[in-house]
């Protein structure tokens, strides 16, 4: 057993949980030999096999270590026994930077700083060969001492990654915050990627509200594809500026990372924070991949060889929600009228089976700008339903297909769903998310 009461392979004091996905928990742990607080993210071996997705695990070892730096959350130690896989990480207490966003945007000084952390951990991870591809106040973590820590490096990839183009081809990410070449799917420097990101992120913390907002999901990519933001008027100049050359829709002219760090508003009571001195790993690397593959308990500390790329799928689920992301004025998300599923099905085979239910169900179904779009034949309470279905590639063999009403009641949406969408996909759905499961 992994568990001896509530202590962890005679390490660590497992605490209270902190935050739960479709593939992981993590808990706050105090280890015994120093009492210092930790926080373990226990990741469910069998599921994450079933899906395919152990490699990929290995990888977020493999990034995790590389990237050692002042504001980069640490891997400590990974763990495995038959049935978990355990990420000791550094425990960060202050919360996510996106809880003081959320309260209204801060004042500049407060925004440049925490900007400022933000470039420097970006640029020391793209030094090291990594891009996260997942920048977002969410996973920007704040310690007691109000210092920035990048986390989640869930949907990062390793510089081997590229293509023979030497562009990155996976399509991931939240969508406000992705850059216009990662949504347009033609190949993308994860570099130039990354850098989008932290200027929305920017704009978010002076402004608080997003550059590229809109309730509709294609037309928030429209918004993107042409960098269609505007400042609002308390930005200073110099930040407009700055910000005008950061979300260039256009990654051949957006500015780099070093031209950033130049720039003069960025530089007010900028400090540099020397990174440590990263230890060789080429000689380490076997022990704990091979712990975990293993069916037995093992305690080796954490390191990793060179993949691909990397997603650690649903750590925390809801940042897969991709539409969800965006409230309306007097209203959410996340009521009946959207859910989500995933599937371990190729997109062909997901329309082919919306067209099967079409045709027995009455409705018309056409694509168009990469939505299935599916309108009822028959008149119902509030006009003719409509259903758009939008298929997102998370990993090569593993995909969300995001499901919402765009016309019509939402009571026979919902009655729909729980009566012939669910039941007609059910060989084919891996889980169905959202606030109401599947009958």
């Amino acid at each position: 057993m992994e568990k001896k009461g509530n202590i962890l392979m005679r390490k660590y004091e497992m605490g209270k949980v902190l935050g739960q996905g479709t593939f992981a928990k993590v808990h706050h742990a105090r280890t015994l030999k120093s009492g210092s607080s930790v926080a373990i993210k226990i990741i469910d071996k069998e599921k994450i096999m079933k899906v395919g997705l152990i490699d990929q695990i290995k990888r977020e070892i493999s990034v995790m270590r590389l990237v050692k730096h002042p504001n980069v959350v640490q891997l400590y130690e990974v763990l495995a026994s038959k049935s978990k896989i355990y990420f000791v990480m550094e425990y960060v207490r202050g919360g996510e930077l996106f809880n003081k966003v959320a309260k209204g945007r801060l004042k500049e000084d407060a925004g440049r700083r925490y900007f400022q952390q933000l470039v420097a951990a970006v640029d020391f991870c793209h030094s090291r060969g990594v891009y996260h591809r997942d920048l977002k106040p969410e996973n920007l973590l704040l310690d007691e001492h109000g210092s920035l820590k990048v986390t989640d490096f869930g949907l990062s990839a390793l510089i081997d990654s590229k293509r023979h183009d030497g562009l990155l081809h996976t399509t991931c990410g939240t969508p406000a915050y992705v850059a216009p070449e990662v949504i347009n799917n033609r190949g993308y420097d994860g570099v130039k990627a990354d850098i989008w990101s932290c200027g929305v992120i920017l704009f978010v913390l002076l402004a608080g509200y997003l550059p590229f907002h809109d309730s509709n999901l294609m037309e928030m990519y429209r918004k993107i594809s042409r960098g269609d933001f505007r400042c609002p008027h308390w930005f200073p100049p110099e930040a407009r500026k700055l910000l005008a050359r950061i979300l260039d829709p256009h990654p051949g002219s957006r500015i780099n990372i070093t031209k950033i760090m130049e720039n003069s508003w960025f530089r007010k009571g900028f400090k540099y924070v020397e990174s440590p001195v990263m230890e060789d790993l080429s000689d380490s690397s076997e022990a704990i991949l091979d712990a975990v593959d293993s069916d037995s308990e093992s305690c080796e500390e954490g390191a990793g060889t060179h993949y691909m790329n990397a997603f650690d799928l649903i750590s925390m689920s809801a940042g897969f929600d991709l539409s969800g992301l965006f409230e309306e004025e007097g209203g959410g998300s996340h009521g009946r009228d959207h859910e989500w599923f995933t599937t371990r099905e190729p997109p062909e085979m997901v329309v082919s089976r919306l067209e099967e239910l079409a045709s027995t169900e009455s409705f018309r179904i056409r694509k168009k700008d990469g939505v299935v779009k599916m309108q009822g034949k028959k008149g119902g309470r509030k006009g003719q339903l409509g259903i758009d279905a939008e298929i997102f590639e998370v990993a090569p063999s593993f995909h969300m297909v995001e499901v919402k009403k765009s016309s019509g009641d939402t009571l026979e949406y919902v009655k729909f769903c729980d009566q012939e969408l669910k039941p007609s996909l059910k060989d084919i759905v891996w889980s169905w998310e959202g606030n109401h499961p599947s009958p």
